[in-house]
């Protein structure tokens, strides 16, 4: 409109009614500079490759509900995503019947509901995991302490690192990092719950054993790796590249290997336990 205003006199008339008294924060003017910098606290909704129709449709879209949500038994496309559909059609079947589904209008004043149905099965199913990982160590003669350290950690770590890796390509590093600090804080606070409920109320004579030659040395590593991500963080100039992902990397799987050669009483002198 612009550039065809000086041909055309309804462009003119047309952008003299539309225009704004103020323009949209964070607004990109074709003419001028960006009007405000990309801040902490930016919640990605405000960016500027996004036009006007983008804009509405993401704050029109937070006080309503949308319908038309993929059905979780529709066949996929894919072969081997039907194989995997396939797999996991019963727990699918299972979790559809028993969680409330809070983004149909119906549902969504149970949001709360879905929120404790959800977190009681990921309980039961992370009981159930660890039940049948101790019990595969056991037979291969592979320490808990280990199998935990290696298959229950990469394990529960992939969904963790997906979602860092999603909105760090997005360009919310914040989210990412707290994400990553978040995970650290939430496992030394798991640690304690379990042992302060079985020595409270299940068996408050003794204490609890655990059968983890390593488990301070590995909890005061989780301590330090915090303050190391926030040190890292710092002077690479409050960024997130390659390079810091790469150090990032090398120093966990020296982690790994120490931890588990600990373990395994290969250094250290520390006898190999299996559970009982």
């Amino acid at each position: 409109m612009k550039k065809f205003s000086p041909c055309c006199t309804c462009f003119t008339k047309a952008m003299e009614e539309n225009a704004e008294q103020q323009p949209l924060v964070g607004w990109r003017d074709e003419s001028g500079p960006l009007i405000r910098q990309q801040s902490r606290t930016d919640s990605g909704i405000f960016q500027d490759e996004l036009d006007y129709s983008q804009l509405s449709t993401s704050l029109h879209g937070l006080d309503e509900v949308s319908e038309d949500h993929p059905n979780v038994f529709t066949m996929p496309e894919a072969d081997m995503k039907r194989i995997l559909w396939v797999l996991s059609l019963p727990i699918i079947t299972l979790l559809y019947l028993t969680i409330p589904d809070c983004r149909r209008q119906f549902w969504r004043n149970w949001f709360m509901v879905t929120f404790l149905i959800s977190a009681a099965w990921i309980s039961a199913i992370t009981y159930v995991l660890v039940w049948m990982v101790t019990i595969a160590g056991e037979t291969l003669g592979i320490p808990e302490s280990v199998m935990g350290l290696t298959l229950l950690a990469a394990g529960t770590s992939v969904p963790d690192t997906v979602a860092s890796v999603l909105v760090a390509r997005k360009g919310n590093g914040d989210m990412a990092m707290s994400n990553i600090v978040g995970s650290n804080v939430f496992d030394m606070l798991c640690l304690g719950i379990p042992w302060f409920i079985k020595t409270a109320f299940i068996n408050t004579s003794g204490p609890i054993e655990v059968n983890s030659s390593g488990l301070t040395y590995t909890a005061i590593s989780l301590i330090c790796s915090v303050g190391f991500i926030f040190l890292a963080v710092h002077l690479n100039g409050w960024k997130i590249d390659k390079k810091l992902g790469t150090i990032c990397l090398v120093l966990y799987l020296v982690f790994t290997v120490l931890s588990i050669l600990y373990e395994l009483g290969i250094i250290g002198n520390n006898p190999t336990r299996v559970c009982g």
